[in-house]
């Protein structure tokens, strides 16, 4: 789960090198907290938080298909 968001950041960002993603687990929910460059918080969010949205609904299917629970926290 970490590997896959670390991916899907590292290539929507100018600064790959600044992607870090933490995982911890609270109350059976894998949570994970998403770091990226203050200049590429944009690039995560998206207009209207569109992107980050889908980065979201994306994570949640496969955490489901893995019969887990996810959620993606985006930390400036």
């Amino acid at each position: 789960m970490k590997d896959l968001l670390t991916y899907i950041a590292q290539n929507l960002v100018e600064h790959p090198d600044a992607v870090v993603v933490t995982e911890t687990v609270d109350n059976g929910t894998i949570v994970l907290e998403l770091r990226v460059d203050p200049n590429d918080m944009g690039k995560v969010i998206g207009r209207q938080g569109r992107i980050a949205k889908e980065i979201r609904v994306l994570m949640r299917s496969v955490a489901q298909r893995q019969g887990k629970r996810v959620s993606v926290e985006i930390i400036e």
